[in-house]
């Protein structure tokens, strides 16, 4: 069975791999057609949907773990929760944005910086600290909780919720099931 680093691990390759994409795709700055900035656009959705499932899932199963079993646990999660805030401000404002937009692809590259950094953060500082103080079912039931969240977790970036379990775990489905809604009105998210 998958651990919390697997699933994890899984979310950030597949991050990883849409930032290489998005660093190496045509702009509109370097003559991509409207095809092209659709399918770009397409892409930042996608990064998006992820993103922000993704970190509502670690807020609040994965940072309380590292808060509860690591002596500088709280510095950890509140540096990778700081982290994620200002990625949640990034894509809240590039999700408002189209591909042709000059600030779009500003927005882009900050992003591909700042996700970089973060997963290298929780690669390399958090993981081999919290690995060393969970029980093989412990790292599996968090990874569980993680995987099946993906189901009903946000689809946005909610910059002004607080990173708190108990916040996010209250009002996280009714949040996520708005955004949904949204996203099915929209067909965001959708081939």
């Amino acid at each position: 069975m998958p651990d919390v680093f697997d699933v994890l691990g899984q979310d950030h390759q597949e991050v990883k791999r849409m930032l290489a994409e998005l660093e190496t795709g045509p702009t509109a700055a370097t003559g991509a057609n409207d095809n092209h900035l659709m399918l770009r656009k397409k892409m930042v959705e996608e990064l998006i949907i992820e993103e922000s499932k993704h970190e509502a899932l670690e807020e609040m199963y994965f940072w309380p773990a590292v808060r509860d079993r690591l002596p500088n646990g709280d510095e950890l999660a509140t540096t990778a929760t700081g982290q994620e805030q200002e990625g949640k401000k990034v894509l809240d404002r590039l999700d408002k944005l189209n591909a042709d937009q000059p600030e779009f692809e500003e927005l882009v590259l900050t992003f591909i910086n700042a996700g970089r950094e973060h997963i290298a953060f929780e690669e390399t500082k958090v993981w081999p600290l919290l690995r060393g103080t969970l029980t093989g079912d412990e790292a599996v039931s968090i990874g569980d909780k993680i995987a099946a969240g993906k189901k009903t977790a946000p689809t946005r970036p909610h910059p002004n919720t607080p990173p708190s379990p108990g916040v996010l775990k209250g009002a996280g489905p009714a949040v996520a099931a708005a955004d949904r809604l949204r996203d099915a009105a929209t067909g965001r998210g959708q081939d």
